[in-house]
């Protein structure tokens, strides 16, 4: 499942204009995480999870520094997300299957910072985009 070059110019594109917001974009993603799938707060139990929290803010910054990492590097997803594929089972303890509701996240808040420019074309380019992050995640 590869994206063409139309779907990664929609997510270079869309992810360019929403960049310089990119920590606030994943913090929201998290807090919506927390909230929607309350069971993910497991993998954080020295974190407040709450609204707010400075801790959550931090997590969010990595989580779109991540982002940021893998939009820059679509050509080679596997070799940009191969420390973070070692990192999240092994030495964060969070199961990787997680992402993909984290991805469900990070596409509503994704809607909500492009508004208007998030069109049915930019939701199917970074849905799929998302899903094969996702499957490099969880790959053993």
């Amino acid at each position: 499942m590869s994206l063409t070059n139309s779907e990664k110019s929609i997510i270079v594109s869309s992810w360019d204009k929403v960049s310089s917001q990119a920590e606030a974009i994943g913090t929201e993603t998290l807090e919506r995480l927390f909230h929607v799938y309350p069971w993910t707060r497991t993998y954080f139990p020295h974190v407040p999870v709450h609204r707010g929290s400075e801790q959550v803010r931090v997590l969010g910054a990595k989580l779109a520094a991540a982002v940021d990492n893998a939009v820059k590097n679509m050509d080679d997803l596997d070799g940009a997300l191969s420390t973070l594929r070692d990192t999240l089972p092994y030495v964060l303890r969070v199961d990787p299957q997680n992402f993909r509701l984290l991805s469900n996240c990070l596409l509503v808040t994704l809607a909500t910072y492009l508004s208007r420019d998030f069109t049915a074309e930019s939701h199917l380019a970074w849905e799929k985009f998302l899903r094969r992050v996702s499957i490099i995640l969880t790959e053993e």
